[in-house]
């Protein structure tokens, strides 16, 4: 009978998520424009690159994994700091794992006292469903008279096309953007089609300098649709010297979130966060965990560093 409760809550968590939450979520937004907004390309005279992997609900059978690659420059293709990227992610629920890779170009102009992006996506998306799939009980979760499940495992590969505007003040931020524009329709044989919905993002940020000057204070929200459902992330970091923050975040009706990272003086700056489950989930997940790793190569900097001693280098 457990085993039966757990699966049929698996059932209708998969459906919320596949239904209004086609898109994975993340914690660590303010460092991860680059997923949801194309605007954001070539924001900084750098050469950016991050990787980011998140395990959601851990303990839940079948909760999702995903894992983003991103990689952003400043070009003069056809202005002087236009932007471009490259950006990958595989995200795996259940029977159900998604892999997309996009290219991105970013068209950046002064606007007032502060720089707009305005950048596309263009890119593929491919689905796999494996009907096999089962929990670690060994219990296979799959119906198969089912006839909307497909009896063998099948893919389908579409265009996704995205846009979004990244605004960006010396004091603070402001993103609007749009994911899978061309809505693009998954077809199998067996199962029939999915339809992909447009996901809509607004993303802003502010940063407060006190009246230390080593401490600034850093608020952000993210607020995503897709016409049908929201979702709202308010975070809160402090940051220390410019290298070292830490802050709380939380997640409408979903997690309290502890956010902590630093970034060194070779350029390489690391995250993590864990999400408290504040959900009914909480009784089935321990909470979830999401870490980055991302370095910043500034094209323009000369570091003239000096050493004491060949061995510190």
């Amino acid at each position: 009978m457990k085993r039966i409760l757990i699966f049929l809550f698996l059932l209708i968590i998969v459906n919320f998520v596949a239904r209004a939450q086609q898109d994975p979520q993340f914690s660590q937004n303010m460092f991860n424009h680059l997923t949801i907004n194309p605007g954001f390309a070539g924001k900084s005279d750098a050469i950016n690159a991050s990787l980011l992997n998140r395990f959601q609900w851990v303990g839940f059978p079948g909760a999702p994994v995903t894992t983003v690659f991103n990689a952003d420059a400043t070009v003069g293709l056809i202005g002087q700091e236009d932007g471009i990227g490259f950006s990958v992610m595989n995200d795996e629920i259940g029977y159900e794992k998604n892999i997309s890779v996009s290219l991105i170009y970013a068209w950046r102009t002064d606007v007032g006292n502060g720089k707009l992006g305005t950048g596309i996506s263009i890119g593929l998306m491919n689905k796999n469903l494996k009907p096999g799939w089962s929990s670690d009980a060994g219990a296979n979760l799959i119906d198969q008279g089912d006839p909307l499940i497909p009896q063998s495992e099948v893919n389908a590969l579409v265009p996704d096309i995205g846009f979004g505007l990244f605004y960006e003040h010396k004091d603070y931020y402001l993103g609007l953007s749009v994911k899978h524009l061309n809505q693009a329709v998954y077809s199998y044989e067996e199962s029939g089609k999915y339809s992909l919905v447009r996901n809509y993002y607004f993303s802003g940020g502010y940063n407060i300098r006190l009246s230390d000057p080593l401490f600034e204070v850093q608020p952000s929200l993210l607020f995503k649709t897709d016409a049908a459902s929201y979702q709202v992330d308010v975070d809160v970091n402090v940051r220390y010297n410019k290298r070292v923050w830490g802050g709380l975040g939380y997640r409408l009706n979903d997690a309290v979130i502890v956010l902590l990272g630093t970034e060194f003086r070779n350029g390489i700056k690391v995250g993590y966060s864990y999400d408290l489950t504040i959900s009914p989930l909480a009784r089935y997940s321990s909470g979830s965990h999401e870490f980055f790793i991302a370095y910043s190569f500034n094209l323009n900097r000369r570091r003239e560093q000096k050493y004491k001693s060949v061995r510190f280098l």
